[in-house]
């Protein structure tokens, strides 16, 4: 079990990628967003569906139709009982109402008209040779569904005339095949599925995120940054250790820097691009991201005893094979200064033998400076003091912060006269 809870998927994450038409592609969207893949070939593979949808961006970018004329679809052929009139034809041409007649023909109007603006205008043109064939098959099969219409025939009589008894016993029949043969829940899913991917795929390129590759031994990012932040500071960082200590002032942007290098981790695992312009990340298959955690209430854990079931919880999957990729803010913070040295310590030593898993930890103790193996790199947020002002630059730097902010703040509100 990922502990995902930190990421804030449906509150913060979604909003970058969703320019979803529907509720249902929505829901596949968050689908996506919260589960990982289970290897870099499934990876590789999504990212290549992702970059068929931007070789096909001219014939895709206007996208749109009629929501309500989805919605009425979609309930239409999904959870109304259609007859098959051509069972009882005589039937219906002599003794159904003109209400149901009606009714029928508006249906199958926004059936055919919804129907024929996604086969003419979007997937009749997509240049399947983009996709990788096993999603390719996916698009011929919503263009085979489409077609079990004939919909350009139906169009010209709704176009030019008007649909008559025989077209609608017609339609009917139609439907009911589909329905007997069990294909009209994998069309929804098709479609709502390649809407997801279309909402992703603007979602990346309005952000110009990239595409990670994937290696083993180092992470590797150039102009990383957090998406939400207006006007972000762009880092660089590249390491082959695998516990990284961050250390720097309050406010000089630690958080920040979790949450962006989080984000380039976890959405290089989803098989979609990354906020920065290059990236080379290690293949991980489980996550915990641990931001700004307070007490957990609910389960009447103190913050202290929250940070240790959490850690208890990596450690438990990094020793049985699990590569795990964690972040840890200001790690034991909810405890006196001597404990959280010591345990801190104690932590970093022993989460640097875990060769195969990434951990990032912030830290506002300076004893834990001295603490150092071959697999422990120290970075800072950078600050600087201009006329004893702190000025936050929130460039990443590898080493050492002895910057002490809080004095500083605590002289210059004056609080030292106040309180001698």
């Amino acid at each position: 079990m990922n502990n995902l809870k930190d990421l804030k998927i449906e509150k913060e994450l979604l909003p970058i990628f969703n320019y979803s038409l529907n509720r249902y592609a929505k829901e596949k969207i968050i689908d996506i967003l919260k589960t990982p893949l289970d290897s870099i070939t499934e990876i590789v593979a999504r990212q290549n569906i992702l970059k068929g949808f931007i070789a096909n961006n001219q014939i895709l970018k206007d996208y749109s139709y009629t929501v309500l004329y989805l919605n009425e679809v979609h309930y239409f052929l999904k959870d109304e009982k259609i007859e098959d009139l051509s069972q009882k034809k005589l039937k219906y041409k002599l003794f159904a109402s003109k209400q149901e007649k009606n009714r029928y023909i508006s249906k199958f109007n926004q059936l055919v008209l919804f129907f024929y603006r996604l086969e003419s205008r979007y997937f009749t043109r997509i240049k399947l040779n983009q996709f990788p064939e096993e999603y390719a098959s996916k698009i011929r099969a919503i263009l085979k569904f489409l077609s079990d219409f004939e919909l350009s025939k139906y169009e010209y009589i709704i176009r030019e005339k008007r649909l008559k008894d025989n077209d609608v016993i017609e339609l009917t029949e139609k439907i009911n095949t589909l329905k007997d043969t069990g294909k009209i829940i994998p069309f929804w899913e098709n479609l709502f599925l390649f809407e997801a991917y279309l909402s992703i795929n603007l979602g990346i390129q309005k952000n110009n995120f990239t595409f990670p590759n994937f290696d083993k031994k180092h992470i590797k990012l150039k102009n990383f940054y957090h998406p939400l932040i207006n006007k972000p500071v762009k880092n660089d960082f590249e390491t082959q250790s695998n516990v990284i200590l961050l250390n720097g002032p309050n406010m000089s942007g630690k958080s920040t820097f979790l949450k962006a290098i989080g984000l380039c981790i976890y959405f290089g695992h989803l098989g979609i691009g990354i906020p920065a312009s290059f990236g080379e990340i290690p293949f991980c298959n489980n996550f915990s991201i641990e931001i700004n955690r307070r007490d957990d209430i609910l389960n009447g854990y103190s913050h202290f005893m929250t940070e240790v079931m959490n850690l208890k919880s990596v450690v438990q999957k990094a020793s049985n094979g699990k590569q795990c990729f964690a972040i840890f803010d200001e790690l034991f913070s909810g405890t006196n200064v001597e404990d959280a040295f010591e345990i801190c310590k104690t932590t970093i030593n022993g989460l640097s033998k875990f060769k195969s898993s990434f951990f990032f930890i912030s830290t506002h103790i300076q004893e834990l400076k001295n603490v150092s193996n071959d697999q422990i790199s120290n970075y800072y947020i950078d600050c600087e003091l201009i006329k004893d002002k702190p000025t936050f630059t929130y460039k990443l730097k590898k080493g050492w912060s002895d910057i002490k902010v809080g004095r500083i703040l605590f002289d210059k509100e004056g609080l030292n006269e106040l309180l001698n």
